[in-house]
């Protein structure tokens, strides 16, 4: 079900943070930076859900990277899809660039690291406010798995994508190369079965291609939840 402002009672923002102390901050500072005399707060998926239920879509949504529940990343591709016209602000403490990465590719349209000065999310907030983006330049060295930075690519669930345990498994052999052959031998299923199962990823992934599906995923390391892939000699 998808939410928009025009539905909500009157313009509200949103901040997301399990922190309650640091929830209030950033609501009041919301509150003074964006003009919003109404700042409602959810602690995890739950309670934003609810927020939106009873009150539309927020005019801007403020969430932190890290939640109890664990990276973000489902909740800001979720609040996308629901709310497709308010724009998504990730902040975090953790000031790796893997982190930033991982918001930008959720679908977030800014991140701003907690390390900041209270003015630079005062600007990002208003940059987004006003339909722009907000993000960190990464140097060369930082950005990208090839840079030598790989303790920055984040590790990635097949539930974070939202794929089944062995579609996880199929997406791993897919991200190394091997035709549904392979995969088909590796995981003693059918070929047409296997088939099935990149087709369905693929579209959950919101891409069209193999390639492109490498290319979505080039920042995160797609971590299996059980044993690791046996060797079929690929």
């Amino acid at each position: 079900m998808a939410f928009s402002e025009s539905a909500a009672t009157h313009a509200y923002g949103l901040v997301i943070d399990d922190h309650p102390l640091v929830a209030q901050g950033t609501a009041v500072f919301l509150q003074a930076c964006a003009g919003l005399a109404d700042v409602a707060l959810a602690a995890d998926a739950q309670a934003v859900w609810a927020q939106l239920a009873r009150r539309g879509a927020p005019r801007i949504a403020l969430l932190d990277f890290w939640l109890d529940a664990g990276p973000a990343r489902p909740l800001v591709q979720a609040l996308r899809e629901r709310c497709p016209g308010t724009p998504i602000l990730v902040v975090s403490g953790d000031n790796r660039p893997g982190v930033q990465q991982a918001a930008q590719a959720a679908g977030a349209h800014g991140f701003v690291g907690k390390n900041q000065p209270p003015h630079v999310l005062g600007e990002a907030v208003r940059t987004l406010l006003q339909g722009g983006s907000w993000f960190t330049p990464l140097a060369p060295e930082q950005a990208g798995p090839g840079s030598g930075a790989g303790f920055d690519v984040l590790p990635t669930t097949p539930a974070e994508l939202g794929l089944t345990d062995q579609q996880g498994v199929v997406l791993a052999h897919l991200l190394q190369g091997r035709a549904n052959k392979r995969i088909a031998q590796a995981m003693a299923l059918s070929e047409a079965t296997v088939k099935e199962h990149v087709s369905a990823v693929l579209r959950r992934l919101g891409v069209r291609t193999r390639f492109e599906a490498m290319t979505r995923l080039s920042s995160q390391r797609l971590q299996l939840p059980e044993k690791p892939l046996p060797d079929d000699g690929a």
